[in-house]
């Protein structure tokens, strides 16, 4: 699994194919199931990804994610440290 903090980017799709043909040699057992990638991106255009996994044989994902406000403030961070 691996999270950008930028929009999607072709180029990422290789870098998780390296990732999950490392796992699959190095740390994989016969008796595992297939690895998946996935990749979390700020935004993602759909043809973008399509187009990028379209001669992908890794099994990989990918999604958009959207931080709203969940995260306190510094203030009330600032609080519970006090």
């Amino acid at each position: 699994m691996e999270l950008k903090n930028a929009d999607f980017d072709p180029s990422f799709i290789g870098q998780l194919q390296f990732y999950v043909t490392a796992i699959d040699e190095t740390i994989k057992q016969e008796n595992d199931n297939p690895t998946i990638g996935l990749l979390l991106c700020k935004n993602k255009d759909k043809y973008s990804v399509d187009w990028s996994l379209k001669s992908s044989l890794a099994p990989i994902g990918v999604a958009s994610y959207e931080i709203r406000d969940y995260l306190p403030s510094e203030e009330e961070i600032n609080k519970y440290l006090s």
